[in-house]
């Protein structure tokens, strides 16, 4: 097995989601997702989007994401906003909350860590 990933989404079936009911304000936003990598010790990478909507976001992991595409607004609980749009890039830490709102169809590749 190589010793290196790139990001090429074109052989991966992605998965659709949306926000749990409990956790939307607004819109009906639909997630898709090409899951590129699941490495050992709860390492997730790949590329996420989602149609505009609003909803409640809470992160028990770390994420370091970079917009390819969109805008979109994140803004926790004790008011900081970030503004994102792409070449934009953000980490959010375990005990992040607040809301995540999608103004544009907005396309993400990440990194998690459980």
């Amino acid at each position: 097995m190589s010793k290196a990933r790139n990001f090429d989404i074109s052989g991966i079936t992605p998965e659709e989601g949306r926000p749990a009911a409990d956790r939307l304000i607004s819109g009906d936003p639909v997630f898709t997702s090409w899951n590129i990598e699941e490495a050992d010790g709860g390492i997730y990478s790949g590329i996420w989007q989602s149609t505009p909507g609003k909803w409640r976001i809470q992160y028990d992991e770390w994420e370091y994401f970079h917009i390819l595409e969109g805008h979109s607004i994140v803004t926790s609980d004790d008011g900081e906003t970030f503004d994102l749009r792409a070449g934009d890039r953000l980490i959010l830490r375990p005990g992040f909350k607040g809301t995540w709102e999608v103004v544009e169809t907005t396309r993400k590749d990440y990194v998690i860590r459980l």
